[in-house]
């Protein structure tokens, strides 16, 4: 029988993309108050570019973006933290859309997910194949591997994810976990 050991803390990675930069703007907010600040971002690109899949949802010419924040999180908690993303799209959506300063009742989609040494997990509230239940109408996936010295795309990855730019951030980040890992030993170390 294997022995249970405690799961090491992962980094927090929200995908967001936004019909409108305020959209986007105040999902980083809310993101920033509830996480903590933000250790990397990665460069904008246009989502749609991808796919069309969200066109007649939220428009076209969706700017997309990841943001990885400096606080690691247990694995854990990615059902709630995906259901506090989905309110906060609605929350966002409501007001905007209310207050006519968006033009699609979504003007933002928060995509949660984390990335630890070895894989990239994003959550969903779609159910697959390949999709495990969390919880509370959550799934997850594991959406990339890393292995023999990069990202391994699956069958079912996304199109984004698969672009070495998007691939190239992905491991700036991993890399950024090391020395937060390094950083855990020397403190667990002087105790």
């Amino acid at each position: 029988m294997g022995a249970i050991r405690e799961c090491k803390p992962v980094l927090l990675l929200i995908a967001a993309f936004a019909a409108s930069e305020e959209a986007m703007q105040r999902g980083k907010e809310l993101a920033e108050r509830e996480f903590g600040p933000i250790a990397l971002e990665s460069k904008t690109y246009r989502f749609d570019d991808f796919t069309p899949y969200y066109a007649k949802e939220m428009g076209e010419a969706l700017p997309k973006r990841f943001w990885v924040f400096q606080n690691l999180i247990d694995p854990g908690v990615l059902a709630d933290i995906k259901r506090q993303t989905n309110e906060w799209e609605a929350q966002i959506g409501k007001d905007l859309f209310i207050n006519q300063r968006a033009a699609t009742p979504r003007p933002l989609n928060l995509d949660p997910g984390y990335i630890e040494l070895g894989k990239l997990i994003l959550a969903s509230t779609k159910d697959h194949a390949h999709r495990i239940y969390l919880r509370d109408g959550i799934f997850a996936e594991t959406t990339l591997m890393y292995s023999k010295k990069d990202w391994q795309a699956l069958p079912w990855s996304y199109a984004d994810y698969q672009d070495k730019e998007n691939q190239a951030f992905f491991t700036q980040c991993r890399e950024y976990l090391k020395t937060r890992y390094q950083l855990l030993a020397l403190k667990n170390a002087q105790k």
